[in-house]
């Protein structure tokens, strides 16, 4: 390491350098909030700063870091400012960052048990945790039938579970020969759109995505689904998946578990369970009911990056079956090959994925977890919450603004009595301002204002002060 032609940061320079970015990091967190929410940059602007060409010869690292400031921070969309309240929570925590580090440092690549025995373990082990925590169906423990795997996002594990849903309904004759159009997935109008694209890459096709009417609070109609999965078989169609949401993205809308598991049951069709943000409020038991009905599911997520502290990417997978799964995704070239995976020992989670490679994830969900503890992590959901509530309560009792819809936990919908118009404007001022950020949706044909309360930092004053600007600009605009 005391080569002189050697390019290589030394230890020593990584030590001086790695606490210079941790404070870096530490004084970014504590002075986020004065700083604009929203990045106030045009399209091309941080690339125009940027030199033409690469180096040629390496720079010290304090140029760089002061780079970071100089040009890539400008850029930034600060989505830990206590006043961002767009589309979803994406908090971080130390004790996450932290261990992000270390599994960058360990450089670990856990595609099969051999090649990180503990990163395997490990995740299987947490996974486990989580069961209990959530209070998931035994099923999806690792010593039963099933178990859970960390994948990256939601996206990917519905692509996964549609995949294990495809191969299931096939006996395994679609991976050989293709799909051959029959094959038909079921979503309600609300559901995330993950869904359409992991049908698409799947093979099934969009034609063959119905999407299912939902009631007044934009759950699935079970009887919608019902019907639609029989006239599908009466017209020679294969159903294969149905994809149930606890949390819609645009309302926070809960499907009917207990309706829709006993119809996919019938019908011989793969229920996953998408409980993306809502998944971390099941640490609470007060709020478990949204999800009752759970144990009619062959697969669930939830991400622990959205609102449980871990930071991006880490999104929980279980399956009941994990024999599906694995047989839908496996593949073993001979230089996969080992002693522990012949002998059947051991988890493989390559075989539970797309991709072949992954990180040492369950590092960062061990470290929130056992820094939090189940009490703390249920302390902060709870707050949230509680603040949502609070903000609902405030908005229907305001004669210029209705409540779109009840919030059952931290993602509140409301709308100004003006119109459309009105809204977009209250929305476009305010974001423009740095001084909050939040985004829209459209419900019922009408633009409707999201609020997500759920950040790392976020105290009751920001979403106290949110909602008085917002009535302040809804006076000015609406006149």
């Amino acid at each position: 390491m005391d080569d002189p032609q050697s390019y290589h940061m030394t230890p020593e320079e990584f030590r001086t350098w790695g606490h210079r970015v941790v404070d870096w990091i530490a004084a970014y967190w504590q002075g986020v909030e004065a700083r604009p929410v929203l990045a106030r940059v045009q399209p091309g602007e941080i690339r125009a700063g940027l030199p033409a060409h690469p180096p040629q010869q390496g720079e010290p690292f304090g140029t760089v870091l002061a780079d970071l400031d100089r040009l890539v921070m400008p850029g930034v969309t600060h989505w830990q400012h206590p006043a961002f309240f767009a589309y979803f929570p994406s908090n971080v925590s130390g004790p996450a960052v932290l261990a992000e580090l270390l599994s960058a440092g360990l450089g670990v690549q856990g595609m099969a048990w051999i090649t990180g025995p503990a990163c395997t373990e490990l995740e299987t082990h947490v996974l486990d945790w989580l069961v209990e925590m959530l209070d998931l169906p035994p099923a999806f423990r690792s010593g039963s039938t099933g178990g859970g795997v960390i994948q990256d996002s939601a996206s990917s594990a519905a692509l996964s579970a549609i995949v294990a849903a495809r191969e299931r309904a096939t006996g395994l004759e679609s991976d050989r020969r293709g799909c051959d159009g029959r094959l038909v997935a079921y979503a309600s109008t609300q559901t995330h759109s993950s869904i359409e694209k992991a049908v698409r890459i799947a093979g099934l096709g969009k034609e063959n995505l119905r999407l299912i009417d939902v009631d007044a609070r934009f759950a699935m109609r079970p009887e919608a689904l019902a019907a639609a999965l029989a006239a599908d078989r009466a017209a020679g169609k294969v159903p294969c998946f149905v994809v149930a949401t606890v949390g819609t993205t645009s309302s926070n809308a809960m499907d009917p578990l207990p309706a829709i598991g006993p119809i996919c049951r019938e019908h011989g069709v793969w229920l996953h369970v998408d409980a993306a943000m809502a998944g971390t409020a099941m640490l609470c038991p007060e709020f478990r009911h949204l999800q009752a009905g759970l144990e009619w599911a062959d697969s669930y997520c939830f991400n622990p990056h959205k609102w449980m502290f871990t930071n991006f990417d880490c999104d929980c997978f279980w399956v009941a079956d994990r024999a599906a799964l694995v047989r839908a995704l496996s593949v073993l070239p001979e230089y996969l090959r080992n002693q522990a995976t012949e002998s059947g020992k051991v988890i493989d989670y390559r075989d539970w994925q797309i991709p072949l490679g992954r990180r040492f994830r369950a590092l960062k969900l061990w470290f929130v977890i056992r820094h939090y503890g189940t009490e703390g992590l249920q302390h902060h959901v709870r707050q949230h919450v509680a603040w949502a509530q609070e903000l609902a309560g405030w908005i229907a009792a305001d004669p210029d603004f209705e409540l779109v819809v009840p919030p059952p936990l931290n993602l509140v919908c409301l709308r100004h009595r003006g119109g459309d118009t009105v809204n977009q404007a209250i929305m476009d001022r305010l974001n423009a301002g740095g001084e909050m950020f939040f985004s829209h949706t459209r419900l019922r044909d009408q633009l409707v204002l999201r609020l997500s309360i759920g950040q790392t930092w976020t105290e009751r004053r920001h979403v106290e002060r949110a909602w008085r600007r917002i009535r302040e600009v809804g006076r000015e605009i609406a006149g």
